[in-house]
């Protein structure tokens, strides 16, 4: 296949409901090949770099779209056309944005992973849409919404003084997979319950030699068979030492 048939991104749907993370990705493409001039007005691009850009921009629209355009061989043009017929998505789009954001609530999920990627799908549209999130929204978004029972941790989670939202999630990940950990600990051994032993650990024999069973030669004399044989004391089971605990999240 041909590498002019491979796309760099998703194409425009007919319907349009994509436009939004098709223009920036468009853009991106353009600016990258120094092509960003070709959709920029007040600009005086080559005839060389117009036709690039006319190419690179109609063969990422899907065929029924591309059909609608067939005479246009200005990239501006083509450009200025799509925005005028797609751009109201923007009010179709930020309504819905804005409710998910302010629904959205960390208790709401069942992991921190979870809510880390529906934070980002929701951010992402908000800034598409030209609304600023910063990471000060995203700290008290997340502050804001733990459950009642975890107030006393929310608070020490507020006074940690995290400055990034990234170094919030990273936290709070380390510390529900220690907490996995310890559940799972907990349901191989109860509370209570009496550690198995080890695979590696040496077991001492017990002696079973009747404690009076020199008595009576001792009595006459040292036995033969155990005077001067200095016989060693039974070396200590080789242990390794315990682990160390589980990084964790200081509070």
């Amino acid at each position: 296949m041909s590498k002019i048939n491979n796309l760099e991104f998703a194409a425009l749907n007919l319907s349009g409901d994509n436009y939004l993370q098709w223009a920036l990705d468009t853009k991106i493409l353009l600016r990258s090949k120094n092509l960003g001039d070709t959709i920029t007005e007040d600009t005086e691009p080559s005839v060389k770099n117009k036709y690039q850009a006319i190419v690179i921009i109609r063969h990422h629209l899907a065929e029924g779209l591309k059909d609608q355009y067939l005479t246009i061989e200005d990239p501006l043009e083509l450009w200025t056309e799509l925005k005028n017929r797609y751009d109201h998505q923007k009010t179709v789009i930020l309504p819905k944005a804005l409710y998910d954001w302010r629904n959205l609530r960390i208790q709401d999920y069942k992991s921190v992973e979870e809510y880390n990627s529906v934070m980002f799908k929701i951010v992402s549209k908000l800034k598409l849409c030209g609304e600023t999130v910063t990471d000060a929204d995203m700290l008290e978004k997340t502050f804001s919404t733990f459950h009642t029972s975890n107030m006393l941790l929310q608070q020490q989670y507020r006074e940690k003084g995290f400055s990034t939202y990234a170094a919030l999630i990273s936290c709070l990940l380390l510390a529900e997979q220690n907490n996995e950990l310890l559940m799972m600990n907990s349901e191989l051994r109860p509370p209570g319950a009496k550690a198995l032993p080890e695979a590696h650990a040496a077991i001492e024999p017990k002696d079973e030699t009747p404690r009076e069973s020199y008595r009576g030669r001792m009595r006459c004399g040292w036995d033969k068979r155990l005077h001067g044989l200095g016989e060693k004391a039974p070396t200590a089971p080789f242990c390794i030492p315990s682990a160390k605990p589980l990084p964790n999240c200081s509070l």
